[in-house]
């Protein structure tokens, strides 16, 4: 049989088949976190709130590692509908030394600079010792995160999210368990308080990384060989860098922007910062089907474009959108119905209960406008197009969100709705851009493959 006579592996792949694994996914790796905020809540808001801003360094963090997956996913993705699987395997172990690397860096600089950050923050000197203990032990082995972003990429690159799903399951059973165990003290275990959190943060990683890397070598389409690990080739750094350099300072853009209003929330109060904590906690979901669509859109557009196929992927992504759209805006609608039960979970304090009631009635509006941006943006970058949404991205964030949320939140005294405000109006406007970007199909020329058979011909 010849390339051209089988089915193209873009066919073998639904929109449905290939999102709910990644949405269930989704879904669990958020409840990482959340999990160690919801358990130490029951010890103090205080304790709450320095774990929950540790953590957004954290996430900053596994952000920047996705710079490399990202470009692997696209990269694998486009090589894998062209037809060149071997090609395919070449990059992705590549990708993951890359990513290991990078993590062990990024692991030395939270041990020794992680306690400076939280002081840049402006944290209240009070919650700073709790933070900086947290963040030692999650920063000192977030390399783990580093090798499992780059490992999960290639294997849901390859088509084959459930297994990533089934690893996450795994790795939140024993966080959970690992939680009750040593944040309380339980069945004759000490009782650590954060430390415990951290430490059952740490181990479930660990093995799950293990687990991960089993399942690469009996999922990936042509085996990975040891040497390829070790193995520079200019041409595909090029192609992985040429997509993830430019996700990486969309990221860097949005988390930078996002940490620095977050000290502006530190200068409202510590009630503002923990109502954002509670909130966020719960908005994060309200994100996961966009997220799961995005990246199940994102997989099956890289193929499409990869086996030359752009029509096809030009209507995937629209109705990929409507989907998306309809779906976020009804979760949310429910969300905002038991907001106050939602709040209520995290803490009993009455005025963080009313004023993360009132920061939920936005989300029925800033939902909507970030699912343009997670849709559109992922395919933009299956389609090779990487470097307008960073660019855009930068605009609206450092000349929109941050100057707006600290005019709105701080000099007007608005507090944490006007600074939810400025999150609404930064989402909206940069998902509209990103829409006009896809309309306008100047992606179509910004493959990073040509299909097998255009190639040998060439």
């Amino acid at each position: 049989m010849t390339v051209t006579d089988r089915i193209p592996s873009w066919k073998k792949l639904s929109l449905f088949a290939v999102t709910w694994p990644i949405l269930v996914d989704s879904v669990l790796r958020m409840m990482l976190g959340t999990v160690d905020v919801f358990m130490l809540s029951r010890i103090s808001d205080k304790a709450t709130g320095a774990v929950g801003l540790a953590n957004e360094i954290i996430y900053f963090c596994i952000l920047m590692f996705g710079f490399v997956g990202i470009g692997t996913s696209v990269a694998v993705s486009q090589y894998i509908g062209a037809g060149r699987e071997k090609e395919a395997s070449r990059i992705s172990a590549m990708a993951i030394t890359m990513n290991l690397i990078f993590g062990i860096l990024v692991s030395m600089t939270l041990l020794f600079f992680g306690e400076t950050l939280l002081h840049l923050l402006k944290l209240d000197p009070e919650q700073i010792g709790i933070a900086s203990h947290y963040l030692r032990i999650i920063g000192g082995f977030i390399w783990i995160e580093a090798l499992s972003y780059a490992v999960s990429s290639v294997i849901r690159a390859s088509g084959h999210t459930k297994s990533v799903m089934y690893v996450t399951l795994g790795v939140n059973l024993l966080h959970v368990t690992g939680n009750y165990l040593l944040i309380f003290g339980n069945l004759g275990f000490p009782e650590m308080g954060v430390t415990g959190a951290a430490i059952s943060t740490v181990v479930s990683r660990f093995l799950g990384i293990i687990v991960l890397l089993v399942i690469l070598y009996r999922r990936i389409p042509a085996p990975i060989r040891l040497k390829d690990y070790v193995t520079w080739k200019r041409s595909y750094a090029k192609q992985v860098l040429s997509v993830g350099l430019p996700a990486a300072g969309e990221h860097l853009a949005w988390q930078s922007q996002y940490l620095m209003i977050m000290s502006f929330v530190n200068m409202i109060g510590i009630t503002a910062l923990n109502t954002h904590v509670y909130v966020m906690n719960v908005s994060n979901y309200f994100m996961a089907l966009a997220l799961a669509i995005g990246a199940g859109t994102e997989i099956i557009v890289g193929q499409m474009v990869g086996a030359g196929e752009m029509k096809e992927a030009y209507r995937r992504l629209m109705k990929s959108v409507r989907i998306s759209f309809i779906l976020t805006f009804a979760v949310v609608g429910v969300a905002v119905i038991f907001r106050h039960g939602l709040i209520g979970m995290f803490t009993e304090d009455p005025a963080i209960i009313a004023a993360g009631a009132s920061i939920f009635l936005l989300s029925l509006i800033i939902e909507p406008g970030r699912t343009f941006n997670i849709v559109i943006i992922n395919s933009l970058r299956a389609a090779g197009d990487a470097r307008f949404p960073v660019m855009m991205g930068v605009l609206s964030m450092w000349g929109v969100s941050v100057p707006l949320a600290y005019f709105l939140g701080v000099h007007l005294g608005f507090g944490l709705i006007g600074v939810w405000i400025a999150f609404t109006v930064d989402e909206w406007l940069r998902g509209l851009i990103m829409l006009l970007r896809w309309r306008s199909r100047a992606w179509e020329k910004k493959a990073l493959v040509k299909p097998e058979n255009i190639s040998e011909a060439a």
